[in-house]
């Protein structure tokens, strides 16, 4: 009975969407074009706020959430080229992805299976790495 009272007392949180992903590069041009041309990221920002300010944002096909990276962003630049790992991009079709990223000139691994979610991995210049996941919609809950 505590549970449920407890339950009842909690205030609800409201939406919380994320949006925005920091993604450190050390090269910002580079990075933009492997974004747009390899990946197919839509540009979504190139904008210089300040002379030493650069904001670049990118979208994934179908995404709600962009990646940003630049300089002059305090902790956002700050942070280590290549030290984000593990990027999911779900798609509906894993070989489908795989094979629109290969054409575009992407080095993307073989496809492994984990109990019936399929993967495969890229990274960018700087060695942030990415996952391709199709999740069965058998598995979700």
């Amino acid at each position: 009975m505590m549970a449920e009272n407890n339950k009842e007392n909690m205030t609800a949180v409201p939406d919380m969407k994320l949006e925005l992903v920091p993604v450190p590069v050390s090269d910002v041009d580079r990075a933009k074009a492997f974004y747009v041309e390899k990946a197919g990221f839509q540009l979504e920002v190139d904008t210089r706020p300040t002379d030493t300010m650069r904001v670049v944002q990118l979208t994934p096909p179908g995404s709600a959430c962009t990646i940003v990276f630049g300089t002059g962003m305090g902790d956002i630049s700050a942070m280590q080229p290549g030290s984000v790992k593990g990027l999911h991009l779900v798609v509906a079709d894993l070989q489908k992805a795989r094979e629109a990223l290969v054409k575009r000139g992407l080095e993307v691994g073989e496809v492994w299976d984990v109990q019936g979610v399929k993967y495969a991995g890229f990274s960018d210049p700087d060695g942030n790495s990415w996952l391709l996941q199709e999740f069965p919609a058998h598995l979700r809950s």
